[in-house]
């Protein structure tokens, strides 16, 4: 486990807490000799757990809905895709100079 002293950790604030959480922890010392630690929050919550959504939907209208956005979806990624095949290509066109030559001067 890394230790910065105050002032370090002071200056290098982002750095301390990159650490912190590769590491797992990091500690910071005063100069009158205490200690302390900083240590990531580790949260125990999926990025997937949300609430849910009540509605006087049947199942069938709701998945007919579903599947009803998800053609008008596709339609729209398939027009969008085409309209960008038709637009002209802005590529840089090459210059016409010729390549540098390294040569060694005469002597």
């Amino acid at each position: 486990m890394r230790t910065y002293t105050y002032s370090e950790a002071r200056q290098r604030l982002a750095t301390l807490l990159d650490q912190a959480r590769r590491e797992g922890r990091v500690q910071i010392r005063r100069q009158d000799g205490s200690t302390f630690v900083v240590e990531p929050v580790v949260s125990d919550r999926s990025p997937l757990d949300v609430p849910g959504v009540r509605s006087r939907l049947r199942r069938g209208e709701l998945v007919a809905l579903v599947r009803q956005e998800r053609e008008g979806s596709g339609e729209r990624i398939l027009t969008a895709l085409s309209n960008r095949r038709l637009q002209p290509s802005r590529a840089r066109v090459p210059s016409r100079q010729s390549p540098r030559r390294h040569t060694r001067p005469r002597s």
